[in-house]
């Protein structure tokens, strides 16, 4: 199909040329890559052309632009004026024909401050078959341009017929179009005048074919001549102003349904010809896949951009244009620098070519410039969504596809060097790409989605009828015997007489006579017994027949199937050789019961158990073979086993044989043969949805991990790609020596990592491992820090047996982590990680009651005071002052000597509480004051908590104090801690030690908090300094002596302030 165009004149263009009030007016033509232009018309404002132009139609999404501009032979060509016409309209009109039209030429932008730009008359049409006149006509006129267009050169490069769709990409022509088109304009051989323009031009040659390399449509050295000459990075941010405000309002979905109507019908694009970089089937529908990669609200990209090292993404909004027919985004971003590549800028012009809602198209045009030979190449990436195969339980599937190709458009002879590293960095790229999207969406084996449901579909167990299984249980010499005895038996009392009544005898009991008879009676009872136990077993078997095969899974989440097929080699536990094996699955704490096999070693049971989905992934699931022997004894064990799926690779898992463990299992190497599958229904939302919860139990918001650091913490301990860290801690492992290194914490382990002088340390234990966690007291060597000791249940984490402190005598493991750089947070995300993974509810209850149990005994025996120690304390004052320490605790005592230093050192309206006690030997009182804002930076008010205490050695007293800040900037960030201790000196009677620290708990995160720590401290620092110094210098003339205090352990009261005069004369002044 060809579009035809027949540019006949134009009329009323605007006047660029100042002195003369004319133009030299000329048009270019741009379809898709194919491009063209009329002859130049000189000094006119009416050109007439009347010259037509023939293009391949490749897509009827693409529109023609038309553009008019003002020739000028040394300088960049001006702008007269543009129309588009989209070739859905031509296509929908009669006899697919626009016929001649006068068409009103439109500005780049509303911004323009030219009103009119004229009119220009077009013949448009559409010809399926392309006449040799027409071919001959355009011929014709192609030739005659050749003398008269100075830039019609465009269209002679590998096409006999440059009016005449062309065969190769534009772009190729459009390397050399500067040089042509400046050797053109001077109409003859290259002048004085155009060899200076190409020397001292303001984008040179590489920066043209920068331009020309980076976008389809044309380019010359014109910056910002109009929509054709723009670089993908730009010719997206203006475009028709009534399409980008309609595009920018409809939400993605809009925006895909709108484009996936004016394309229905249209085929699946075919692979490029660079090859595959990925065909991948996901466990997802293609609409949610479609979503995560491309949809503005998904960090997808953000996410990869972090992982690669990215700079700089730039995302822009998706635009739908020329009434639905396109729908196309820019991306831009700094890719990071390599061993032998600099840091390069790209751009990514991406447009959907299909959209239906099950199947997805998009291709994506990058342009590097920066790269070396960036200017000569450009590549492509296509990437296509679709359903893949049905995976069990009717869940949904996508298969991604993306191929790319390189356009160069310019030879060289680094082609092949250009093609190879290219290849390399796109195959690295999208084995980041893939890892990434492999940890936000299960990806499947596209051979084993397919045979799934045939696997699973082939698993049937056997129906056994009733009959069959009375006789596999009754078909045996005990149930004969005992038949045939009951029928001797019978007739025997059939035939005999009664007996004479003898001895002990009475009317209805008929003892035996002799010994036999005794015997025969023992015998008949025994067997009478067996089957009796037999009908039992059999009742029970009819009852367990099927069990919990066929069952569903409910609920949305991890899915886990399993399909037992048979077992080997099972242990014999009967007299008869045989046993009644039945298997148990326990996972999460949710068990499924298989049937029961009866009189057999290797049985056959073909039945699949869906366990309803669970929040947590699972981490072990446990197996357990029993032997049946009635409903009323007690089981007995043919084998146990273990299944880990974060050291079992799923895939092997699709059809493994399990070994069983136990004595009588390893004696006869007993073998379970299973197909596992589980499966992840929740998708993207399961990494939030846990850390959501795990920041209820800590208390503390958790931030998510990047995908490079998740991506590490895989690498380093061998997990599977769905796990993820939550949280790691600096600490030291306690063992003969102390090692340092890092405590990581993920849904399923808990796990430690070292590497010292090359030395590396690293182990795992699961949480459902563990014991028992408890923290042991600080000491000095745990460097005045709480440590923690986490004890495993017997025989449970023995890979982890080097890390651990020791083995106790019951065969549990004890690991020993201590000085946590903050142990509050590092024990409240443990224990809230141990008690989600490994606790029943019962036990959870417990250890909510011990832990209630166990702060009200730290809260009445610590002498630690209100999480004080969180904060780290810093000394800002140290001093030994004349006076003991009865007379300095007076200004804890609320009296006027109180209020008065206060209030000199700035604390206005100053007011406390009476001490209260709170546990024996300690008290406690509230404080609340301004600052005042002639003495102090800022005005605020302070809200305070202290707490007094005697030091254990009764040689002083030990202050504590927790403030709130409000009104005073950042003052909502943090808490200050300070501690005041006052010591007798022995050595002076008269004389104290005076010892202050503060320390700041931070509540919220903030910026330069080394900044506002020193701010505060120093301002403290200060204000102590002043309020002690006001201290001496006021009360040393009273001297201390002559004044009595109270005793040094009981706080004074105002009463006595008020009766002391020599106290009162002391701050009269």
């Amino acid at each position: 199909m060809r579009l035809l165009v027949q540019v006949t004149e134009a009329r009323n263009l605007p006047a660029i040329d100042g002195g003369s009030g004319l133009s030299d007016p000329y048009a270019k033509l741009q379809l898709g890559r194919q491009r063209a232009k009329t002859k130049v018309a000189k000094r006119t404002l009416n050109p007439t052309w009347d010259e037509e132009f023939a293009f391949r139609v490749v897509d009827l999404k693409d529109e023609l632009v038309v553009v008019v501009v003002d020739e000028d032979r040394y300088f960049s060509d001006d702008f007269l004026g543009q129309v588009k016409v989209p070739l859905s309209s031509v296509l929908d009109a009669d006899n697919r024909s626009l016929g001649t039209q006068w068409y009103q030429l439109l500005p780049k932008s509303k911004k323009s401050k030219i009103k009119d730009y004229g009119e220009i008359r077009l013949t448009i049409s559409l010809s399926l078959n392309y006449p040799e006149e027409t071919t001959a006509l355009a011929h014709c006129v192609s030739d005659d341009l050749t003398s008269h267009s100075d830039k019609s050169t465009e269209l002679q490069k590998g096409s006999s017929l440059p009016n005449i769709p062309i065969e190769i990409p534009a772009s190729v022509s459009g390397g050399n179009e500067t040089e042509i088109t400046k050797e053109d304009r001077s109409n003859g051989g290259p002048s004085f005048v155009n060899r200076l323009y190409q020397i001292f031009s303001a984008k040179p040659k590489d920066a043209e074919a920068s331009a020309s390399a980076s976008a389809p449509p044309l380019t010359t050295s014109d910056g910002n001549s109009d929509i054709l000459e723009e670089t993908p990075s730009t010719s997206s941010e203006l475009p028709d102003n009534q399409d980008y405000e309609t595009g920018v309002t409809m939400s993605f979905d809009e925006q895909l349904k709108a484009f996936g109507s004016c394309h229905e019908g249209n085929e699946i694009p075919e692979n490029l010809s660079g090859g595959v970089l990925i065909d991948q089937v996901y466990a997802v529908a293609p609409s949610d896949l479609n979503g995560l990669l491309f949809s503005p609200s998904s960090d997808f990209l953000h996410s990869l951009a972090e992982m690669q090292g990215t700079t700089g993404l730039e995302i822009q909004q998706w635009r739908l244009e020329n009434d639905g027919e396109v729908l196309k985004r820019v991306v831009s971003y700094t890719k990071a620098p390599t061993a032998l590549v600099k840091a390069v800028k790209a751009t990514e012009d991406v447009s959907y070519l299909k959209a239906d809602g099950d199947i997805y198209a998009t291709l994506a045009d990058v342009s590097t410039p920066d790269v070396p030979f960036g200017n000569s190449f450009r590549v492509e990436v296509l990437t296509c969504i679709m359903p893949g195969p049905e995976l069990p339980d009717n869940e949904k599937s996508s298969r991604l596809v993306i191929s790319w190709r390189m356009n160069f458009i310019q030879s060289t002879m680094m082609k092949g060097m250009i093609e190879n590293g290219a290849k390399q960095g796109l195959k690295d790229n999208y084995i980041q790409f893939s890892e990434l999207l492999a940890r936000n969406i299960r990806p499947v084996d596209s051979k084993d989605a397919a045979a799934t449901d045939k696997v699973l579909s082939s698993v049937q167990p056997e129906q056994e009828s009733d009959w069959k299984l009375a006789f596999r249980i009754f078909g045996n010499f005990t149930v004969v015997s005992s038949l045939v005895a009951f029928i001797y038996v019978f007739s025997h009392i059939i035939l005999a007489c009664p007996s004479i009544i003898q001895g002990l005898e009475f009317p209805g009991l008929d003892l035996p006579d002799s010994v036999g008879e005794v015997v025969v009676c023992g015998v008949l009872v025994l067997q009478g017994q067996r089957v009796l136990n037999m009908i039992a077993r059999f009742i029970q078997a009819k009852r367990q027949r099927g069990s919990d095969h066929g069952v569903k899974a409910q609920g949305n989440g991890w899915l886990l199937t399993v399909a037992l097929i048979d077992g080997t080699n099972l242990a014999a536990t009967k007299s008869s050789g045989y046993s009644d094996p039945y298997v148990v699955f326990t996972c999460n704490g949710k068990t499924k019961t298989s049937s029961i096999k009866f009189h057999t070693l290797e049985p056959r049971w073909n039945e699949i158990f869906e366990f309803d989905a669970m929040e947590d992934p699972p981490s072990v699931m446990k197996i357990n073979v029993y032997d049946f022997d009635g409903p009323f004894d007690e089981v007995e064990s043919l084998g146990h086993a273990e299944v880990n799926f974060l050291k079992s690779n799923l895939s092997e898992l699709a059809d493994i044989w399990v070994p069983l463990k136990g004595k009588l299992a390893q004696a006869c190497q007993s073998k379970l043969h299973l197909r596992i599958f589980l499966n992840n229904s929740r998708g993207t939302e399961v990494m939030k949805d846990y850390l959501d919860k795990m920041e209820k139990e800590v208390g503390k918001k958790i931030a998510v991990r990047s995908p490079h650091t998740n991506s590490a913490f895989q690498k380093i301990f061998s997990l599977p790609p769905e796990e993820f860290l939550i949280n790691d801690f600096t600490c030291h492992l306690k063992r003969k020596m102390l090692t340092q290194g890092r405590l990581f914490l993920s849904p399923r382990i808990i796990g430690f990592y070292t590497n010292l002088f090359g030395h590396k340390t690293k182990f795992f234990f699961l949480w459902e491992d563990i014991e028992d966690i408890q923290v042991m007291p600080a000491t000095l060597y745990s460097m005045g820090s709480p440590s923690l000791l986490i004890i495993l249940h017997k025989g449970r984490g023995m890979d982890a047996r080097h890390g651990a402190k020791q083995l106790d005598n019951e065969g549990r493991l004890k690991f020993h982590f201590q000085s946590f750089v903050s142990f509050s947070v590092a024990h409240k995300t443990i224990m809230a990680l141990w008690k989600a993974r490994s606790l029943t509810p019962e036990q959870k209850v417990q250890l909510v009651e011990e832990e209630s149990e166990t702060k009200d005994l730290q809260n009445n025996e610590s002498d630690s005071f209100l999480g004080i120690e969180d904060a780290k304390m810093s000394e800002v004052f140290s001093s030994t002052k004349p006076f003991d320490v009865s007379t300095l605790m007076n200004i804890f005592e609320g009296g006027p000597l109180e209020h008065q230093l206060m209030e000199k050192i700035g604390c206005m309206e100053y007011s406390v509480s009476p001490w209260e006690p709170v546990r024996a030997d300690a008290y406690q009182r509230q404080i609340h004051y301004k600052f005042d804002k002639r003495l102090a930076r800022h005005e605020g008010e302070v809200m305070s908590t202290q707490q007094k205490s005697p030091l254990p050695d009764k040689n002083g007293w030990l202050v504590e104090e927790v403030m709130t800040l409000e009104g005073i900037p950042v003052g909502e960030y943090f808490n200050l801690h300070m501690r005041y201790q006052l010591e007798h000196i022995s050595s002076k009677p008269k004389a104290c030690n005076v010892q202050v620290s503060i320390g700041i708990a931070w509540l919220k995160s903030c910026k330069n908090r080394k900044k506002i720590a020193q701010e505060v401290l120093s301002n403290a620092s200060s204000r102590l300094k002043k309020m002690f110094g006001l201290l001496e210098k006021e009360w040393l003339p009273a001297k201390q002596g002559s004044v009595p205090y109270p005793d040094e352990h009981l706080p004074m009261q105002d009463s006595d302030w008020r009766t002391d005069s020599r106290a009162r004369k002391l701050f009269q002044s």
